[in-house]
């Protein structure tokens, strides 16, 4: 079985501040650096020891070259960089059995979630599918859809798992810590995170191999409607394909094949677009 993993950096128990998050912030980036290598390296153990024959890292977070590559677990590739076509879902395709969304946070306006936004904090005030608030988590769930690929793991705080149930409503799930401010949460100690993560990775993968229930698909023909934070944001959006402008901050992407992969592909065009005129 082959076990594709999207980790992000927020969701990661003990870690409640950009400066554990961000490269160049010395020593509590490292801190938090050292602190998601370990949660990754504990889903790599529990995905093998659940059956899995290959993993690959895609990682999600920043500059995308969080790990150090040298104490990767388990001899998983790892793809790192910027600039990746799909971003935070680079590599997958149907050839995969299954997903981890590993260290995942909460979106931008929904329940209180640690360091919670949606893809650039700087852009994007709100963004919907099909009219159901959405984070990162189920906009990432398009390109999961395409594939065919069942989300199975799941690791974050509370808000993060209320955001994905919709996308993988059978997934084991591990909450990391329960956030009481975007802020301040309450933490499991480290250890005791990682212990939780292998073990449902290892069970994730058991219930995979014995056959994975069917995922509630999303509805068609999908639209993504996203809110940002000034008008000339919106209007350089409506520049890319299947976007048009819906209001002064605010553009709907919608795909006219009903393509899942095509609306993550034009909002991630939006993406680079939007960040590179803002100076963010």
């Amino acid at each position: 079985m082959r076990v594709w993993i999207s980790f992000d950096m927020e969701g990661v128990a003990g870690i409640v501040d950009w400066d554990q998050c961000r490269v160049g912030s010395g020593a509590p980036y490292a801190l938090g650096r050292a602190l998601l290598q370990d949660e990754v390296n504990a889903a790599i153990d529990g995905a093998l020891e659940g059956g899995a024959t290959e993993v690959v890292l895609n990682d999600s977070h920043g500059r995308m070259s969080n790990l150090d590559p040298r104490a990767i677990s388990g001899g998983a590739r790892y793809i790192a960089g910027r600039h990746k076509p799909l971003h935070m879902m680079e590599g997958l395709d149907d050839r995969f059995d299954a997903i981890f969304f590993v260290a995942y946070h909460g979106a931008i306006s929904g329940r209180a979630s640690v360091l919670s936004h949606s893809y650039n904090p700087e852009v994007y005030t709100a963004a919907r599918l099909n009219g159901e608030l959405v984070g990162e988590s189920g906009i990432n769930a398009l390109v999961a859809q395409h594939h065919g690929v069942p989300i199975v793991l799941v690791t974050g705080d509370v808000a993060t798992q209320e955001d994905t149930r919709p996308f993988a409503p059978e997934a084991e799930r591990v909450v990391t810590k329960e956030s009481i401010t975007r802020f301040c949460a309450n933490n499991l100690h480290p250890a005791e995170s990682c212990r939780q993560i292998r073990l449902g990775a290892r069970t994730a993968m058991q219930r995979v191999a014995a056959g994975w229930p069917s995922v509630p698909p999303i509805g068609q023909p999908a639209r993504l409607d996203l809110e940002v934070r000034q008008a000339d944001q919106a209007r350089w959006a409506a520049l890319a394909r299947g976007v048009s402008r819906t209001g002064e901050r605010s553009v709907r992407i919608e795909s006219d094949s009903e393509s899942l992969l095509e609306i993550y592909e034009s909002f991630m065009a939006v993406n680079q677009l939007v960040a590179a005129v803002s100076g963010v």
